[in-house]
């Protein structure tokens, strides 16, 4: 791996949020690392280096380019991809990563796609490559939210909570184009292979074939007799909640396989609360989506903002709150950083991490959690 040209490549450089990671490696990172843009386009590659004054060495990779892909990975340790919808522009890109021991990290939201790239488990195993989903707003606020509190209630309880209620309390911010894509692209899927409706559904859907305690639906709003408030479904829940589980199968059970993980967004009380939840339950989130490649200005990037707040419960009562906040628009400020830092993370942080396919927490944990408050992206607090 020391005999490689870069550290890391930036395929999708030319997309919306691949300028963005572009941009944070720039700003932060020049000095440190040894990197490439890659895209399809040497034109539009040039254009962004001119844009953000980036004097980086650039790569043409056309993602059903075999030749392409294989000339690239073997220049890099590691692949930063923006390139979605990654069930129709991932496929050939992971399988040789997998096979060529090259690091991954991406932004997938699409389950039935990281269902199936799990055939690619073995040769990850025995190349040593580190493949690692949903290095962004999904799922790194739930996934590592979930981590932190679980190993606050350790050091506080001697034990993990079997149950804990994610609540999305603020969120301002656009859904991005790539997002609305994806969704489309398993649409489309779905009426080729109706099967995939059954690992969409499935809370354990990439446990390898580990079911535990049956889980909230989620999908309907509901009056909520622990928190006293109505509350609604959050649209990014079905990927975070099955990213979650995956950690814990990974880290080898720490939350115990019983645990019950659900996301909501708080509605309120009454019947103006029961209002509100079923006016969230039945808005399309994702109707005022950009087209892929757009996104929204700076100044409406830099005004958005999130927050998760995690109850952790113990017989039937919150024994334990955690805050996680983020500052800028979550789907593209805050994600191209959080991808970003994952990288950086799985290169510089994780010598010790295996070959394998593996979610946020177990195979960053701690270390991504202290770089992330480090370049001020989230923090992750408890609350009274």
């Amino acid at each position: 791996m020391s005999s490689k040209d870069f550290d890391l490549i930036v395929f999708g450089a030319t997309s919306f949020t691949g300028k963005l990671v572009v941009e944070y490696l720039d700003n932060n990172y020049k000095d440190n690392i040894s990197w490439a843009l890659a895209g399809r386009n040497k034109e539009k590659l040039e254009a962004v280096k001119e844009q953000l004054s980036c004097d980086v060495p650039i790569l043409i990779i056309d993602s059903e380019s075999q030749n392409d892909i294989q000339n690239a990975l073997s220049k890099t340790k590691l692949v930063i991809t923006t390139v979605g919808p990654y069930q129709l522009y991932g496929n050939l890109l992971i399988e040789m990563c997998a096979k060529l021991g090259v690091d991954y990290v991406d932004l997938c939201g699409e389950p039935g796609w990281m269902y199936e790239m799990q055939k690619f488990i073995p040769e990850t195993k025995k190349s040593g490559s580190r493949i690692v989903h949903s290095c962004g707003y999904d799922s790194i606020p739930s996934d590592l939210g979930v981590f932190y509190m679980q190993n606050l209630a350790q050091e506080k309880f001697g034990v993990s909570l079997k149950e804990i209620k994610c609540r999305v309390v603020s969120l301002k911010g656009e859904f991005s184009g790539g997002t609305l894509a994806s969704l489309k692209a398993t649409m489309s899927k779905l009426k080729t292979n109706p099967d995939l409706f059954q690992v969409l559904i499935n809370p354990f859907a990439l446990c390898e074939g580990f079911k535990g305690a049956d889980q909230p639906h989620g999908n309907k709003p509901y009056f909520d007799e622990i928190t006293k408030e109505w509350v609604a479904p959050f649209f990014m829940a079905p990927i975070n909640t099955k990213n979650v589980h995956r950690s814990n199968l990974m880290l080898n059970f720490p939350y115990g396989e019983e645990f019950i993980y659900e996301e909501m967004i708080p509605a309120g009380k009454g019947d103006e609360g029961e209002k509100v939840a079923k006016a969230i339950a039945s808005h399309n989130p994702l109707g005022n989506a950009p087209k892929p490649g757009e996104g929204p200005s700076k100044e409406v990037r830099d005004a958005g903002y999130y927050e998760m707040l995690f109850l952790g419960l113990k017989d039937n009562e919150i024994k334990l709150k955690v805050s996680v906040k983020g500052q800028g628009d979550p789907g593209y400020s805050s994600t191209s950083k959080m991808i970003t830092e994952s990288a950086l993370c799985l290169l510089n942080d994780c010598s010790n991490l295996e070959g394998g396919i593996y979610t946020t927490a177990p195979a960053f944990g701690a270390k991504l959690i202290e770089r992330l408050e480090a370049k001020n992206v989230m923090t992750f607090t408890e609350v009274d």
